[in-house]
């Protein structure tokens, strides 16, 4: 057994010889430099910005409710008080990129300057990182200097297996944001529900979006199919409800982009339009104890009318997201059906491609060329390099770094996503004491840590083409949101800190030292989390 790590803070040092405790910033900034002296946060504290930037107005009114409810504390904006914070936009050379910003805290005022809002945000997480739960809520002097490593630093939901309301989604978003991750990869689409409306075809929703399921069943275990009770299961968002997702997303420098799968993992879809499957027979929607008997589960790329019906959907789906990216799956495609359809045969041969493989990138080729033609760009697990990628297409690399690696060496840009270590649906911990997860491997939340996104096979060049890395909640087995929370929380910090800190400032010993501050935070914000899996224990 590992043995028990001390919560004692490690301190730090002054040229003049007085302790000052560690910060408990996670993801850990770039450049730190700690001062003399505090700065006293209370009622008498104003926040100052510009009054012609409605940007930082909104900054302003988030920061003010993140003080209330998590300190108690309320300040004001733009009063002439002696102490305040300071939002400025800048064009300082020194502070990089977008997402880039500085945090300078002296006795008398904090001042947060970036090129943008999307700095200033960031700031003002690393800011409210500083105070502490305690006593006086005295900031200590410092200056921090910090950018993201990468730019891609995203996180999935997977909403189809088990369904989640908006306000837990937006719960989901606040954890996403308070440790500085900016994509929410929204897997919408399986083939156990459709959960978004699109209203040229209601059927999606009204049928795709609910299946019988009993709660007892468990996925992927055969003898789950129980003989009752069965009772329907499901729910959907509206158009409403997504445009609500993006703005609260946005706010939080989030962006939402939607994953409709295909040509696979949609018996959902099937099960409202059964014409557009190779079979064109009625089925069910996939339930856990497995696809009902004959049912299909992709779309036939034989006939044109099944790419009308995505492309009438994608166009919806375009109107509603504003993301430049639409993630289109890919993965996991069985070509049974494709290879005993004699429209798909005859496709082949006029095409000229060279198998099933070739048809799929046919496939994924058309719609990345539509979206395309309307200014969007495709996503696709790295089974979409089979029969080659379709041109600008991004890559999530899911089944390890090997299809990263080609992808990268293929100059197409790559997320890098490898189940071993990013998939938070794994077990954390003990699988004897943990509860049921997917089996394939543990992902312990230093495992999650360790991991380094761009492979040592790459050369400088090729390099470059890894964007960043995401995490995976798939929700087969968590049907409520805290059991969600439960298995991204604290391994979605780890996430965070390998995204956007630099390799030299990562420090696990560190790290864990921060974590008594966070899980205090989890337990103020009322989120579920794993503490008994970080091998030491958490004194209060």
């Amino acid at each position: 057994m590992i043995k028990i790590i001390s919560l004692f803070f490690v301190s730090f040092f002054s040229v003049k010889s007085f302790a000052q405790p560690i910060l408990n910033i996670v993801p850990q900034p770039q450049i730190v430099e700690l001062k003399d002296g505090y700065f006293s946060l209370d009622k008498n504290v104003s926040i100052q910005f510009s009054s012609d930037q409605n940007d930082l107005k909104k900054l302003a009114g988030y920061t003010q409710t993140q003080l209330r409810n998590r300190f108690g504390i309320d300040i004001s904006q733009n009063k002439n008080t002696t102490r305040r914070i300071e939002f400025s936009i800048t064009r300082d050379s020194l502070i990089r990129g977008e997402e880039g910003y500085s945090l300078n805290v002296s006795p008398s005022k904090i001042i947060i300057a970036a090129n943008n809002s999307k700095g200033i945000f960031y700031g003002i997480q690393t800011l409210l990182q500083t105070i502490p739960f305690e006593g006086r809520k005295e900031i200590p002097s410092l200056f921090i200097k910090d950018k993201p490593r990468f730019a891609w630093r995203g996180m999935m939901l997977d909403v189809s297996r088990q369904f989640f309301t908006v306000k837990e989604v937006k719960e989901f978003l606040d954890i996403m944001a308070t440790y500085k991750l900016n994509v929410f990869h929204w897997h919408l689409i399986d083939d156990q529900g459709w959960r978004l409306e699109i209203k040229q075809y209601p059927k999606l929703t009204s049928v795709g979006a609910w299946r019988m399921e009993n709660p007892k069943a468990v996925f992927y275990q055969k003898d789950s199919l129980l003989k009752g009770p069965y009772k329907k299961y499901g729910g959907f968002y509206t158009q409403k409800d997504a445009r609500d997702i993006i703005a609260y997303a946005q706010q939080r420098n989030i962006t939402v982009i939607p994953e409709i799968e295909l040509p696979g993992h949609s018996q959902a879809a099937l099960a409202a339009y059964p014409q557009f499957s190779c079979r064109q027979q009625p089925q069910a929607v996939a339930t856990a104890a497995g696809d009902p008997p004959g049912s299909s589960s992709n779309y036939c790329p034989g006939s044109d009318s099944t790419f009308t019906f995505l492309e009438n959907i994608l166009t919806e789906i375009m109107d509603i997201f504003p993301s430049k990216y639409i993630h289109i799956g890919g993965d996991e495609v069985d070509k049974t059906e494709w290879k005993n359809d004699p429209k798909c045969q005859t496709l082949i041969k006029e095409k000229n491609l060279k198998n099933e493989e070739g048809l799929q990138s046919y496939f994924i080729h058309r719609i990345a060329q539509f979206l395309t033609q309307h200014g969007k760009t495709i996503i696709g697990w790295d089974e979409t390099l089979q029969g080659g990628l379709a041109p600008n297409a991004l890559v999530q690399s899911w089944r390890g770094i090997k299809g990263g690696i080609e992808a990268a060496q293929l100059h197409h840009e790559v997320i890098m996503s490898p189940a071993n270590p990013l998939y938070f649906n794994r077990y954390q911990g003990d699988p004897k004491t943990e509860p049921m997860a997917a089996k394939w491997s543990v992902n312990t939340l230093k495992k999650v840590y360790e991991y380094e996104p761009v492979p040592t096979e790459l050369d400088a060049a090729n390099a470059g083409f890894i964007i960043g890395a995401e995490g995976a909640i798939w929700t087969e087995f968590f049907k409520t949101n805290r059991e969600v929370q439960y298995m991204i929380l604290p391994r979605l910090l780890a996430l965070s800190e390998l995204t956007w800190s630099e390799a030299k400032d990562k420090n696990w010993d560190n790290f864990l030292n921060k974590m008594r501050y966070q899980f205090k935070l989890f337990e103020l914000e009322k989120w579920n989390y794993d503490k008994k899996d970080l091998n030491f224990e958490m004194k209060k």
